[in-house]
């Protein structure tokens, strides 16, 4: 079989892999009938309510999500097909039959399609156990490979070092996935700390996006690209901020943190002074308030037409914006440079950055 991923899609789609929360939800409902079939967001569940099967149904027409179960135990109202809404079943390779039986049967009920999704840096079993994997796996669902996507989690890379271990461990999986002719491929990762309480506050902080570097290097492969979006990877991990008010802001190779704790008046005014720095920055996208739902509610705060609103607030207008930010770059991406050869030794500072441990989280560098 031909593999589907030989080259680029007309139409690029992104795979955000998004906790199943208010914020994240917020921001995808706000996608306009032109973004939304652009993007095919992945929404792990870690907790089950009343509320997300709700929740998923106010989605915009066209936003087909896939959602990860896998964190929930195996029990009736955890089978996707009960809930009623549009939707993939998110696959690993380590689920039981009866969950795959599950699978298979809401993959059936919406549309015949499923994703599987293997981390790199946990389901390291070589290409044989891989195989193995996912045969089992179309075997309990029903499904071929043809209708099936597949996502190449690479898992947290928050720096140089973190970039350089995921990069083989990509490239040896989206080798093995050339035995099958998979809709589409796709490779994801996440670039941002597991927290940012000790960021400096009341100055912007730039940390790059090491997720999008790592893609880039795997440009040559014609994959899709995929992120978490505005959250850490790392398991057990939520929003990364703290109680202050709070911006992960999103541009071309990095992200501009913005947690504002000035003393003196409200809580209103203190975040008015944020949005304010933030629409007066160079970053600022030239398309302004229309750029997002996000950019469009920011500005309104910097005019203090609105008040300061709360962290869910905050993730949502975050995650608006890098929604639109990461869709601008690949429907119009720049040229990537062919990658020149790794020269960072093993235990010297990264390039353009003081030296630390490769696993001291968050980074800072002059704007």
């Amino acid at each position: 079989m031909v593999p589907a991923h030989g080259g680029r899609a007309a139409e690029p789609v992104y795979r955000p892999i998004l906790a199943i929360r208010r914020g994240e939800l917020e921001a995808l409902s706000h996608l306009d009938a032109t973004t939304a079939p652009l993007v095919a967001p992945i929404l792990d569940v870690d907790t089950l309510d009343r509320t997300t099967s709700d929740s998923l149904a106010r989605l915009p027409a066209g936003l087909m999500p896939a959602v990860d179960v896998t964190a929930l135990p195996e029990a009736p109202e955890s089978e996707l097909v009960r809930w009623g809404v549009p939707l993939m079943p998110v696959i690993g390779l380590a689920e039981s039959d009866r969950r795959l039986v599950a699978h298979g049967a809401a993959a059936r009920a919406y549309g015949r399609r499923a994703l599987i999704r293997v981390r790199a840096g946990l389901d390291r079993t070589g290409p044989d156990a891989t195989t193995s994997a996912v045969e089992r796996i179309w075997r309990f669902t029903r499904l071929t490979p043809e209708q099936c996507d597949l996502l190449v989690d690479a898992g947290d890379v928050c720096c140089l070092a973190d970039v350089r271990l995921a990069e083989p461990r990509a490239r040896r999986l989206l080798d093995w996935a050339r035995r099958y002719a998979w809709r589409s491929v796709t490779v994801a990762a996440g670039g941002l700390p597991p927290t940012l309480s000790r960021l400096p506050t009341d100055e912007p902080v730039r940390l790059d996006r090491w997720d999008w570097l790592l893609w880039q290097r795997l440009a040559d492969l014609g994959v899709g690209y995929g992120d978490y979006g505005v959250r850490s990877a790392q398991p057990g991990t939520g929003q990364p901020g703290d109680r202050l008010p709070t911006m992960c802001y999103t541009t071309d190779g990095g992200w501009w943190i913005y947690r504002w704790s000035r003393r003196g008046g409200r809580g209103d005014e203190r975040f008015a002074d944020l949005c304010r720095t933030l629409v007066s920055a160079p970053h600022w996208p030239a398309a302004g308030a229309s750029f997002s739902w996000g950019d469009h509610e920011i500005l309104r705060r910097a005019r203090r037409v609105a008040g300061a609103g709360s962290m869910t607030n905050w993730t949502a207008w975050s995650t608006s914006h890098h929604l639109a930010q990461v869709l601008a770059a690949l429907r119009h991406p720049a040229p990537v440079a062919r990658p020149e050869p790794w020269r960072v030794g093993p235990d010297a500072p990264e390039r353009g950055r003081p030296s630390r441990s490769p696993r001291g989280g968050e980074t800072r560098r002059a704007g």
